[in-house]
C-alpha cells in the first residue's frame, strides 16, 4: 500500500490489533507494515517511531470506556461502573497494563476519561484537590487488579514462543505453590474451600467489593455538609 493511501487512524487501529495478539514485544514497523500490506518505511510518514505508535494506540483504546451520566444514578454506583469498565478495557488490551511501566500516556481519549472522573467526584462533594486524589486512588486500585491477568497473558505468550505449553507449566507452578501453602494454616484452610481450587484465583466479585469499600471510605472523609448534600442528591434521584 503506497504511503499516500495510508492514514494515521488506519495505522493506529491496526497497531492495536497487533498489540492485542502479539503484545508490546511483537509490535514493530515491519510486522505492522506487513499487516497493512505496505512497506515499513511508509508507516514512518505517519508516526515517528514505535514509542509514538504505542502512545497513539494506548490513547485510542481509552475511547472504549463508557462514561455513565453522573445524574443517572448515585455517584458511587456511577464510579463503580466507570471503574469496572476501565478494568474490562484493560482485560481486552493487557499490553496497556504492562506499558504503564514504560510509557506516560496522554491524549484526548485518556483526557476524556480523566475529566469525567473529576466531574463525577466533584459532584459527589469532593473539593477539586480531593477529587484528584480520589481519581488517583481508584485508578491505581483498578490497575493493580488488572496486573495479574496482564502478566499471565504475557507469560503464556512468551512460553508459547519458546515452544513450551504455557498452561501446563503455569498449572505445575501453581501446584507447587499450593504445596508450599500447606505449611501455613490459613492458606491451608482456604485451599480446602471450593472457591480456592486455584491457588492464584481471587474470589468472585473481588474487584467490585474492593471498589465499594474504597469509595465508602473516601466518602466518609467528605465534610458533613458535602456528605449530606450528596445524600440528598441521591435521595432526590431515587424519588
Amino acid at each position: 500500500m503506497p504511503r499516500n493511501t495510508l492514514t494515521r487512524d488506519q495505522i493506529v487501529r491496526t497497531a492495536v490489533e497487533l498489540l492485542d495478539e502479539e503484545g508490546l514485544e511483537g509490535l514493530n514497523m515491519r510486522s505492522l507494515g506487513k499487516r497493512l500490506d505496505s512497506a515499513a518505511t511508509a508507516v514512518y510518514w505517519h508516526v515517528k517511531n514505535k514509542d509514538d505508535l504505542v502512545l497513539l494506540a494506548g490513547d485510542l483504546v481509552w475511547h472504549e470506556i463508557e462514561l455513565p451520566e453522573p445524574d443517572a444514578t448515585d455517584w458511587r454506583s456511577a464510579a463503580v461502573s466507570l471503574a469496572v469498565d476501565l478494568h474490562t478495557m484493560f482485560e481486552r488490551h493487557p499490553w496497556l497494563v504492562q506499558a504503564f511501566g514504560s510509557y506516560l500516556f496522554y491524549g484526548p481519549g485518556k483526557a476524556r476519561y480523566d475529566d469525567h472522573c473529576l466531574a463525577l467526584y466533584e459532584q459527589a462533594g469532593f473539593a477539586p484537590a480531593d477529587a484528584d486524589q480520589v481519581a488517583a486512588a481508584v485508578f491505581t486500585y483498578v490497575l493493580g487488579n488488572a496486573l495479574g491477568g496482564a502478566a499471565m497473558v504475557s507469560l503464556n505468550r512468551r512460553l508459547s514462543r519458546d515452544g513450551q505449553d504455557g498452561q501446563e507449566l503455569i498449572g505445575a507452578t501453581m501446584a507447587k505453590a499450593a504445596e508450599v501453602a500447606q505449611e501455613f494454616p490459613r492458606l491451608r484452610a482456604r485451599l480446602a474451600e471450593p472457591y480456592a481450587a486455584d491457588y492464584a484465583a481471587a474470589p468472585e466479585q473481588t474487584l467490585e467489593r474492593g471498589l465499594r469499600a474504597l469509595l465508602a471510605g473516601l466518602e466518609a472523609q467528605l465534610p458533613a455538609h458535602g456528605s449530606a448534600h450528596g445524600s440528598a442528591r441521591s435521595s432526590t434521584r431515587s424519588n
